[in-house]
């Protein structure tokens, strides 16, 4: 999910410089990448092939590219930064925030989105809602993913500017270059591969940081108390305890705030509507891969604020023998006026920290795998739901199945040309950081609604499913508004004089999603309701679901989802 950074790093003096050893190790990830997108384009030659990776995908390589796509530059970057500027109550967006929903989303929507065979998440919304809903998600979608292409490029360039002292043109020119060119050779096919390398080559890169940051802080319970010291309390090591009112912790948000607006409505809208990630798990080769995926994918997100929190916490605590903090980062609007390090800073700083020859390459290649998969993952799903959505559904419906792979293959190249633009349109406006999250806010959380209602309620009707969909879009865009023309606006939106702008976001969302439901349901009950026979393979209720072949316990999706509840709910009380 996006980061809640509000800018970028500022634009400063030169950390560190690569060893030939470092330039190797960049170079030989550089080769590989491309290497695989030339392998694999003997075997993208079909539609199916091309955009769906032939459905032909493992559990566990479905579920690693599944979390994989999600972990790009706004990931890393971003959550390190937040875990400095409000501590422990970032791991939220990993646990509350990922986990109930990823599990929903293999178990309860799996079946549906795999057995009505749809290509994408748009592709579902035609069959149950119609052409308009249809068109309004993939238009909106399509946008959405643009965006945030351009936006990872961009973060990516400013990295290896203040890391490296890289030229931005080079870095952005250089990255878009290298993923256009894997992903049009070789479609979802090669971005998933490529996905699952970059994982592990994240962990390899960036596991260092905790575990030498923790030898240095003399533990974790150690750390908690130098974190206290530093900071005057011991709000930044809890998840929950803190949540009680707005005033009582670092992020200003109430608990319900986390749990409903959160936990469940972005949430829920991110992992179960964003094709973005939908489309990893749909490239699954059975049904039970299909279930298995997510919850694969979720064991292996509980573990991530290990390699993005935990950094930021580490720099949280660190101090000098005098007992002044050893790193004194600051909100990026201040970083740009006094040229010190802002929060988002504080990985690649702890990189150089930590890191010598080799190890240091290893890390700047984990940061750029993360920047480089967070573009691929948009750019190849922009491919496909502007092929399959937009062009086949309403500019050329009569196309044979190898012009609509040369579609997706041009539509690949064109798409990251946009989003070069977009990267420097960005450089131009800092602050649409800000645009890009209330973008992503907007069309998710009504998406959600929709789709859920689709597919657990019969009575809802394509009248009512698109309108829902719109006046719950266009509620959030104008509680978006009001905010900007009058901040006053936040206390009515959050319930609450104390809250604080993140507060907006959870609880936009939150209304968002009640306005799309409330509009769907009454459209509904005023039109006439679709014929049963029409929804079969679409509603809970009406489609007999197939067994997905797992006769043992061990073999069965369910289980390994309770064992992966019991864990987080074990995790959460720990952390308490």
């Amino acid at each position: 999910m996006l980061s809640l950074a509000s800018s970028f790093p500022v634009l400063g003096v030169q950390m560190t410089r690569l060893n030939p050893v470092d330039v190797l190790i960049l170079l030989l990830y550089f080769a590989l990448v491309i290497f695989i997108g030339f392998y694999v384009k003997g075997s993208t030659n079909t539609s199916e092939e091309f955009f769906l990776a032939g459905r032909e995908m493992s559990a566990w390589v479905a579920g690693l590219s599944f979390v994989s796509a999600n972990l790009g530059s706004l990931e890393l970057m971003g959550w390190a930064g937040a875990a400095y500027q409000y501590g422990m109550l970032a791991t939220h967006w990993y646990w509350i925030g990922a986990i109930p929903a990823m599990l929903f989303l293999g178990i309860v929507m799996m079946p549906f989105y795999y057995i009505s065979k749809t290509h994408s998440v748009p592709g579902y919304l035609h069959l149950r809602f119609g052409e308009g809903a249809r068109a309004l998600s993939a238009v909106s979608f399509a946008l959405m993913t643009i965006l945030m292409s351009g936006v990872n490029m961009y973060a990516m360039a400013v990295v290896m500017q203040t890391v490296l002292g890289w030229n931005l043109t080079f870095s952005i020119w250089v990255g878009a270059g290298t993923v256009a060119l894997y992903v049009m050779l070789g479609g979802l096919r090669s971005a998933i591969i490529n996905e699952v390398l970059q994982f592990i080559l994240i962990w390899a890169g960036a596991a260092t940081i905790p575990i030498l940051g923790l030898i240095e802080a003399h533990g974790w319970t150690n750390l908690k108390t130098q974190i206290a010291t530093n900071i005057g309390n011991t709000n930044y090591t809890h998840l929950w305890n803190t949540l009680g009112g707005f005033k009582d912790n670092p992020m200003g948000v109430h608990w319900t705030g986390i749990v409903f607006g959160l936990g469940f409505v972005i949430s829920f809208g991110y992992w179960t509507t964003d094709f973005l990630v939908v489309q990893r798990v749909l490239s699954a080769n059975s049904l039970r891969s299909a279930k298995m995926a997510p919850v694969i994918g979720a064991a292996f997100k509980m573990a991530i604020p290990l390699i993005v929190i935990l950094p930021g916490l580490i720099a949280l605590g660190l101090h000098n023998a005098d007992g002044s903090m050893v790193f004194h980062l600051v909100p990026g609007s201040v970083a740009k006026a006094t040229g010190q390090h802002s929060y988002d800073d504080v990985l690649p700083l702890m990189l150089v920290r930590y890191c010598g020859p080799g190890l240091l390459g290893l890390g700047i290649t984990a940061l750029i795998a993360g920047f480089m998969s967070g573009m691929a993952g948009n750019i190849s799903a922009f491919s496909t739901v502007w092929t399959y959505d937009l062009y086949s559904a309403f500019i050329n419906k009569r196309a044979s199945d190898r012009h609509y792979v040369a579609m997706g293959r041009w539509s690949t190249v064109i798409g990251m040309l946009v989003s070069i633009a977009t990267a420097y349109l960005v450089m131009n406006a800092a602050s649409i950081m800000d645009y890009v999250q209330a973008l992503f806010s907007f069309f998710i959380a009504p998406l959600f609604g929709t789709v859920i209602l689709g597919m657990l309620w019969k009575r809802a009707t394509r009248a009512g499913g698109f309108w829902g969909l719109l006046a719950g879009t266009t509620a959030s865009i104008g509680m978006f508004v009001w905010v900007r023309l009058n901040a006053d606006g936040l206390r009515y939106i959050a319930m609450s004089p104390d809250a604080r702008p993140m507060a907006e976001n959870l609880y936009r969302a939150l209304w968002s999603w009640l306005i799309c439901v409330v509009v769907t349901v009454t459209v509904s009950l005023m039109t006439n309701a679709v014929p049963t026979a029409q929804l079969a393979g679409l509603v809970y209720g009406v489609t007999p679901l197939p067994s997905d072949g797992a006769e043992k316990l061990w073999q069965k999706p369910a289980f390994w989802a309770v064992v992966v509840i019991v864990v987080f709910f074990i995790l959460n009380i720990v952390f308490f």
